[in-house]
């Protein structure tokens, strides 16, 4: 038997990349690496470190983020049967909402990065556990204040299961095919999830009670984490440095929190209210002390040398622009069905049916088209595709013509889809896998922060409008969401210029593809595959 070393070493370079293989060689065992097959067989047969993909880990993750985002729709359903019961005030009851969106939109970077310096794995297990105590908690609320303590433990929950379940995708599958194909079916389970929260959640509301909203969570959360800790690879590898930059944490939670709750400050008190310019200040302050500190650590939380690559700053744009006209559309859709056609909180989510499906077929059908086509070709075309659909949505009228309603909602539905999935593929590209958390959280922070805005913007849109709108309450109401749906379509607008003009197709391209262009030198196509600090293979003559 010979054996031959083979060492990698790990070259962490200002863009964070990939590790790079070094191999020691002597002539002779090189000539055998390139040229016998056998060895070659050997090469081919030689175990990465760690569990390769496997379809159990992939459910798991795909569960997490539909559990994530069926109870961001289910609870809104659930909301007016929540303030009888517990008697909350018309102002109190909105924080059953903005308590969960402060705590989930301002640690969702924290809860990536987290992940990428003390273990994804670890990170999201117990996110999924504290998901399921906060769930069960907020089912058996007594209170007001109760409940208000349990949506923000929720929060707390996702915004460490979100950021950590897409890394863990991106790290686990290979940057190409592989990765689309994953990241497609990641974004496909978010468009059922969330209309499959509207139909649910009124099921659930209207034949077992708005509890039931809540205790639907913990026994997905609780299968998920232990299928998870089953299959899910260790953390073998993290960038734990004996510390976690506690300054930039407090940073870059506060500021992040203070941004997701500006446009609820804007639309409750009034754009030039005290308290809504308080908190630009805030905000603003937070976000300056943040750059100004990062940039003097040498291990920060936030690697603002990230936002070099303009791919990436561009898919995070996009995804703000896609939040903010995604949220605001879900919300003046479900107004124009009950309050201008008189649709109950169920047959409207049923009503919605339509996006969820094209969303799901976009997700499915987007990797493939990816991959033959490319990532900016297929984000123009869904950006492009959302603003035809918000325009013919913008059509509807007063008497309820379901079939425009439908139709509006396949083109946005299948905009929305692969907007998502396009944006994340080009948000997580060349980036390597010890920030794919960072990408996460940035990710998410973007569409959470745009759909806080679009809700905003949405609503004052329809609100102005129906105000001085002359004629019966129906007509006034349908001319504001008109009009509120061709500010939605704007804000799609916006995210194909910034696709045409900032998202570099080589970026966003393949990095297998990028590979095969070096060559097909045997100790090249071996060296990506080197995680560990040595490997060692062993060649045996005559076998």
């Amino acid at each position: 038997m010979r054996r031959i070393a083979v060492k990698a070493e790990a070259h962490e370079g200002a863009g964070g990349s990939r590790p790079r293989g070094v191999l020691e060689l002597g002539g002779d065992d090189q000539s055998r690496l390139n040229g016998s097959p056998r060895a070659c067989e050997h090469m081919r047969r030689l175990p990465a470190v760690g569990r390769s993909p496997s379809a159990l880990a992939l459910l798991v993750v795909l569960s997490a983020q539909l559990m994530v985002v069926l109870d961001f729709s289910i609870v809104n359903v659930a909301l007016p049967s929540i303030q009888r019961e517990l008697a909350f005030s018309a102002t109190g009851l909105e924080w059953v909402v903005t308590a969960y969106a402060i705590t989930f939109g301002g640690l969702l970077i924290l809860g990536g990065r987290a992940g990428d310096l003390f273990g994804r794995r670890r990170l999201f297990l117990a996110g999924l556990l504290a998901f399921a105590a906060a769930s069960l908690l907020g089912g058996f609320a007594s209170s007001a204040g109760m409940l208000v303590a349990a949506r923000t433990a929720q929060g707390v929950g996702a915004a460490v299961i979100a950021p950590t379940a897409l890394a863990l995708l991106t790290t686990t599958f290979a940057e190409g095919p592989a990765r689309n194909r994953a990241l497609g079916l990641y974004g496909a389970t978010g468009s059922v999830g969330f209309v499959a929260g509207l139909v649910l959640g009124g099921a659930l509301v209207t034949g077992v009670g708005w509890r039931a909203v809540f205790w639907v969570n913990v026994p997905i959360a609780i299968a998920a984490a232990l299928l998870g800790w089953r299959s899910l690879p260790l953390d073998r590898h993290t960038l734990h440095t004996g510390r976690l930059d506690l300054v930039g944490a407090i940073l870059v939670t506060f500021a992040m929190a203070a941004l997701v709750y500006l446009p609820s400050a804007v639309s409750t008190d009034g754009r030039g209210s005290l308290s809504a310019l308080a908190v630009v200040l805030v905000a603003v302050v937070l976000l300056a002390a943040l750059v100004v500190w990062e940039l003097h650590q040498p291990v920060p939380l936030v690697r603002f040398g990230i936002f070099r690559l303009r791919t990436v700053t561009a898919a995070n744009a996009v995804t703000l622009f896609f939040g903010a006209w995604n949220g605001g559309e879900v919300l003046v859709l479900a107004l124009y069905l009950q309050r201008v056609l008189g649709y109950s909180p169920l047959l409207a989510g049923i009503a919605s049916v339509p996006q969820g499906l094209a969303g799901l077929v976009a997700g499915l059908w987007g990797a493939r088209l990816a991959d033959r086509f490319g990532v900016k070709p297929v984000l123009l075309a869904t950006t492009a595709l959302a603003v035809v659909g918000h325009l013919l949505l913008s059509r509807v009228g007063t008497q309820g013509e379901y079939l425009l309603v439908a139709t509006a909602l396949l083109a946005i539905g299948f905009g929305n889809g692969g907007t998502a999935f396009a944006a994340t593929v080009a948000g997580s590209a060349g980036v390597g896998d010890a920030e794919q958390g960072l990408v996460g959280g940035l990710l998410n922070s973007s569409r959470q922060i745009g759909s806080g805005l679009g809700v905003a913007v949405l609503t004052a849109v329809a609100t102005s409008v129906t105000a001085i709108h002359d004629g019966p309450l129906t007509t006034a109401l349908t001319a504001g969401y008109r009009d509120a749906l061709v500010t939605a379509a704007l804000f799609a607008a916006a995210a194909v210029v910034v696709t045409a003009v900032f998202v570099d197709r080589d970026d966003a391209n393949h990095a297998h593809t990028r590979l095969r262009a070096r060559g097909s030198n045997s100790a090249r196509q071996l060296a990506p595959i080197l995680t560990d600090r040595r490997a060692t293979i062993d060649l045996q003559r005559g076998e």
